[in-house]
């Protein structure tokens, strides 16, 4: 039962260690776009078109 006493605010304290970290990135910005980068992906650019074939003679 003396194991309690040392677990039970060592538990509190990384659980309000992981909550200030997790603030902390929401305040700087670390989840403004999650879908963006991947979605990115999935649609052409218009200025990435292969160059037109040259004319051999």
């Amino acid at each position: 039962m003396d194991v309690l006493a040392l677990l039970i605010p060592a538990a509190l304290f990384l659980g309000l260690l992981g909550l200030a970290g997790f603030l902390w990135a929401l305040k700087s910005g670390q989840f403004d776009d999650l879908d963006g980068a991947a979605e990115r992906i999935l649609f052409d650019d218009d200025d990435d078109q292969p160059p037109a074939p040259r004319d051999e003679k």
